[in-house]
């Protein structure tokens, strides 16, 4: 029975293949050493896999299986310098376009802010005006990126008769035919034309900060950002500037810059919702991961080859 290492002990549902006697998990921690003879390592997406832990790992590992669908905790360089493929898990497309839809309308109506409001006593005919939130339906949806998830949240946004707006670093004029959204050429110009912006694209050295201080300054006046891909793509101490002077309403993240700590400056403001990166979280999106996981593992160990190769 192969021996696969992990970076924590996950939770594999009990109807899938790691339980009935195919592979035995082992949790090995980031600065002890996987045994001679594993074949494979299983990461998630907030456990780094560093070049130095790539480099001490043994000549008989050929496999990283992310249980994810991002992996840029993976040093991909360093796994490709000693042929190391790395596969993913692209099972969270609707989960997270349900989740990135769900910060839409949290940011835009104001859940959070009129949830305290409601639950610290506050509900009195003294402050009448405290619920009064942004219009979602038939306002102007900003996606950077045309992921996958992307589209997913410009089919959510149809049902709300938005017009669909998208900037992506390769053109998809297919999608964008059959979801009625169009491509704008640069990020620029895309949130200075967008009542709400939602981020969608890839972490890699070039959109690090992508939304930063001087982009920021672009938005549309009281506009609204949700971020549920990846903390770096934004620069949270010129986001919680912006939403601290009101140049933006408001903001829904559902992922962080130094996960899981969040800028001190974001958590003391009342117009951003924040959520714990969960956007595949639910019990059915995590069966999903897990048996894709093992899915890619069983695949290598039999054929040599992942069914979902980064």
């Amino acid at each position: 029975m192969p021996l696969i290492a992990t970076s924590r002990p996950l939770p594999f549902p009990a109807n899938i293949p790691s339980r009935q006697g195919a592979l035995e998990f082992r949790h090995i921690p980031a600065d002890a050493l996987v045994p001679e003879g594993t074949p494979a390592y299983v990461s998630t997406a907030v456990d780094p896999v560093t070049a130095q832990m790539i480099a001490a790992f043994p000549d008989s590992l050929r496999l990283i299986a992310n249980f994810g669908t991002g992996t840029d905790n993976i040093d991909l360089k360093a796994a490709r310098a000693r042929g190391i493929t790395v596969s993913n898990t692209p099972v969270v497309t609707e989960d997270t376009a349900d989740m990135a839809f769900a910060l839409i309308l949290a940011a835009c109506r104001k859940l959070g802010e009129n949830e305290r409001f409601l639950r610290d006593g506050s509900w009195d005919a003294t402050r009448p005006m405290a619920s009064m939130g942004l219009r979602v339906h038939g306002q102007t949806l900003g996606l950077i990126g045309f992921s996958p998830i992307a589209q997913a949240v410009a089919r959510r946004a149809r049902g709300f008769d938005m017009q669909i707006r998208y900037w992506n670093r390769t053109r998809r004029p297919e999608a964008e035919a059959a979801l009625g959204a169009e491509y704008v050429a640069s990020p620029d110009e895309l949130v200075a034309g967008s009542d709400i912006v939602s981020l969608h694209t890839a972490l890699v050295p070039e959109t690090r900060h992508l939304i930063d201080a001087a982009r920021l300054a672009r938005f549309r006046q009281g506009a609204v950002m949700v971020n549920t891909a990846r903390g770096p793509l934004v620069d949270e101490k010129a986001l919680a500037e912006a939403l601290r002077s009101g140049h933006l309403a408001a903001a829904g993240l559902d992922v962080f810059e130094a996960e899981p700590t969040v800028d001190p400056g974001l958590l003391a403001l009342p117009n951003v919702v924040l959520t714990p990166h969960i956007g595949s979280a639910t019990a059915a999106c995590r069966t999903d991961m897990g048996r894709r996981v093992i899915a890619n593992l069983l695949a290598f160990l039999e054929n040599g080859a992942a069914l979902d190769p980064v």
